[in-house]
C-alpha cells in the first residue's frame, strides 16, 4: 500500500498544440480508491499511463510512497495494471496467466501456488483454473486479469476502463465486485473510466478532467451537491443538469415568466458576466407546478417511464431561442407528449455560475 502524488505532472506529445495532461496536481491517499473520469481525450488514460511508466512525464514528477518514480521503468514501480482488453495469454490456462508474473520474478512454486489459489478464491475462479481464456465469458476473463494483478501484491493497482467490454448488466455486477475487493485488500487504486455513473458509485473520491486539466477532485456527494464549474455540473449526474445562461434582472435570473431569485452577493458576483448568469438545476430538483404558480412553460417532447418515476423531456421558448429541459417526476403524475407543463426549480437546489468563466458563484 502506498500514497501517490502527481506534482505538476505534464505530458506533451510532439507536434501537439496543447499538453495531453497539463500540470496535474493530485494527492492519492494510502488505500484510497480514486477514479479519474472525463470525456474521451481529456487526459485520464494518459495520466494513468504516466503513473505506470508507459508515458513520459515531460514536466513535473510522480511519487509513490514519497519516492520519485518519474524516470523509473514500469517494472521498478511496484504497480499492477488491469487493461480494458484483459491482455491474457491465449495459450496459457487461467492458473498460468495468473502465475506468469510471479514465475518471471522467480518466486518459489509453493508461494506462487498459495497466492494464485487465494486470489482465485477471492474472485470465485477456483473451478476455472485449468481453462484457457477462450473458454471463459468476458466477465470471467476480467476477473482473471484482476487475479493476475492481485497475486503480485503491488503497492498500487491501476485500472484502465476495465469494464467497457462488458454488457450493461455484467458491468453493474462487476463494478460492485471490484469496489468490494478493493475495500477488502486495502490497496491504493487509480481507476479510469468515461462513465460518470461508474465513477460516482465506485470511488472514494472522483477526479474530473477536461482537456488535460483537472477540473475538480472530491467525494462523489460533494461533486454532485457543489460542482465547482459548469463542466463538472453538466458532466456529473444522469440525466444531466439543466444548465442555461440567462439575463440578469432585478428579480433575479430571468427565465421569461420565471425569475430565479438571487441574493445581493450572488447578483454582485455575476455582474462581470456581461449582464448574464448561468443557472443550473437538476431534473430531480425541478417540480411540475400549476399554470398559476409562475413556472416556465415547456412543451413535452418525450416521457421516459422508468417504473418508479419518469423523466420528462421538453422544450421552452427562452431568450429568443428554443431550450431543452428535463424533469424527473412521480410516474403517477406523468404528462403526455405534446402537452404543455409548467416547471419550477426548487429554490434550495439551484446552482449558479459566472456566465463567462463558468466558475461557481
Amino acid at each position: 500500500m502506498a500514497t501517490v502524488t502527481y506534482d505538476k505532472a505534464s505530458r506533451i506529445y510532439p507536434g501537439a498544440e496543447r499538453p495531453a495532461v497539463n500540470e496535474l496536481n493530485l494527492e492519492i491517499g494510502d488505500g484510497e480508491f480514486l477514479v479519474l473520469v472525463g470525456p474521451s481525450g481529456c487526459g485520464k488514460s494518459t495520466s494513468l499511463r504516466m503513473l505506470a511508466g508507459l508515458e513520459d512525464v515531460d514536466r513535473g514528477r510522480i511519487l509513490i510512497e514519497g519516492k520519485d518514480v518519474t524516470n523509473l521503468p514500469p517494472k521498478s514501480r511496484d504497480i499492477a495494471m488491469v487493461f480494458q482488453n484483459y491482455a491474457l495469454y491465449p495459450h496459457m490456462s487461467v492458473y498460468e496467466n495468473m502465475a506468469f508474473a510471479l514465475k518471471l520474478r522467480k518466486t518459489p512454486k509453493s508461494e506462487i501456488d498459495r497466492r494464485v489459489k487465494e486470489a482465485a478464491q477471492l474472485l470465485q475462479l477456483e473451478e476455472y483454473l485449468s481453462r484457457k481464456p477462450k473458454a471463459l465469458s468476458g466477465g470471467q476473463r476480467q476477473r482473471v486479469a484482476m487475479g493476475r494483478a492481485i497475486v503480485r501484491e503491488p503497492q498500487v493497482f491501476l485500472m484502465d476502463e476495465p469494464l467497457s467490454n462488458l454488457d450493461a448488466k455484467l458491468r453493474v455486477q462487476t463494478r460492485s465486485q471490484i469496489a468490494t475487493l478493493q475495500a477488502k485488500l486495502g490497496i491504493t487504486t487509480v481507476y479510469v473510466t468515461h462513465d460518470q455513473v461508474e465513477a460516482m458509485t465506485m470511488g472514494h473520491r472522483v477526479a474530473v478532467m477536461l482537456d488535460g486539466v483537472l477540473q475538480q477532485c472530491d467525494t462523489p456527494r460533494a461533486l454532485y451537491d457543489t460542482p465547482g464549474n459548469v463542466f463538472v455540473a453538466g458532466f456529473i449526474g444522469s440525466p444531466a443538469m439543466n444548465i442555461k445562461t440567462v439575463p440578469l434582472a432585478e428579480a433575479g435570473a430571468n427565465f421569461g415568466p420565471l425569475a430565479v431569485p438571487l441574493t445581493r452577493e450572488q447578483a454582485a458576483a455575476a455582474q462581470s458576466g456581461g449582464g448574464k448568469i448561468t443557472v443550473g438545476f437538476r431534473p430531480e430538483a425541478t417540480d411540475l407546478v400549476s399554470p398559476t404558480a409562475g413556472g416556465l412553460p415547456i412543451v413535452v417532447d418525450l416521457v421516459e417511464d422508468l417504473g418508479s418515476d419518469a423523466n420528462v423531456y421538453g422544450h421552452a421558448a427562452l431568450d429568443g431561442g428554443s431550450e431543452r429541459f428535463v424533469v424527473r417526476t412521480d410516474r403517477r403524475g406523468m404528462p403526455t407528449m405534446g402537452e404543455t407543463v409548467f416547471i419550477k426549480p426548487q429554490a434550495d437546489h439551484v446552482h449558479l455560475f459566472h456566465a463567462e468563466t463558468g466558475q461557481r458563484i
